[in-house]
């Protein structure tokens, strides 16, 4: 117990900010969530155009334009998979060579010496962050997989399906390309987070800064920026 309090004490600062930080991450997911259910925001303005997309889908003989889009969107999801990888082998790397980093770190000024310990768990915090967003990624991936199959099984226009049948079949393709949309957001959001913990590695109050700097971003691009008043332009919108 006394071992306990005594490691609190010497560490308080970067367990509040380390604190802070996982509050704000889960807070906000939460809350972005929540909200889009009853908001106007970019989720729930594309979810919007996807149900427009795939009622008009419904009614092409050809689905080629279709079916690209939804290509040109997994390759931009792959992309960041990919670059995933490659960032989790740099932070592998880095993990190898502590003392040096420590030691480059340690020159920039305002920036609050940390022991081996301190700097690995650092490094173990952005594994962990980009871990998660590579199974993000890869889900949105496979997710998309599921919705080219789900355009490929769509009624064609000469089996002239009732408009009950027709909007059924296109609220299941837009819900789930949605869906995958989603997931890619989420890996997004977890590289913006990541970012904000480079600063920890300086001083643990550069740290909260940014992660309330990034939660702010956040909300002004998903709930208030000039983006969505321009897909709030729609009819219906």
């Amino acid at each position: 117990m006394d071992s306990l309090l005594l490691f609190i004490t010497a560490n308080w600062l970067n367990l509040l900010a380390l604190f802070w930080f996982l509050i704000c991450f889960k807070g906000y997911f939460s809350y972005a969530k929540k909200r889009s259910y009853d908001t106007p925001c970019l989720a729930s303005m594309l979810h919007m155009y996807r149900k427009e997309w795939m009622l008009r889908m419904l009614t092409r003989d050809v689905r080629i334009a279709d079916t690209t889009a939804i290509a040109n969107l997994e390759r931009g999801v792959s992309f960041f998979a990919s670059t995933t990888m490659l960032i989790l082998a740099g932070l592998m790397t880095v993990l190898g060579s502590t003392q040096q980093a420590i030691d480059i770190v340690a020159d920039i000024p305002f920036s609050i010496p940390a022991t081996r310990g301190e700097w690995e768990l650092k490094i173990l915090l952005m594994i962990t962050l980009f871990v998660y967003a590579f199974f993000k990624f890869t889900w949105s991936l496979r997710q998309y997989g599921f919705v080219s199959i789900m355009i490929g099984g769509a009624p064609a226009p000469e089996e002239h399906i009732s408009d009950l049948q027709a909007e059924a079949h296109a609220n299941r393709i837009a819900k789930m390309t949605s869906m995958a949309a989603n997931n890619f957001n989420s890996g997004l959001r977890t590289y913006y987070f990541s970012l904000a913990v480079l600063g920890w590695f300086i001083n643990p109050l550069l740290f909260m800064a940014l992660t309330g700097g990034v939660v702010f971003i956040l909300y002004r691009r998903e709930f208030k920026s000039s983006t969505l008043k321009t897909l709030m332009m729609s009819d219906g919108a």
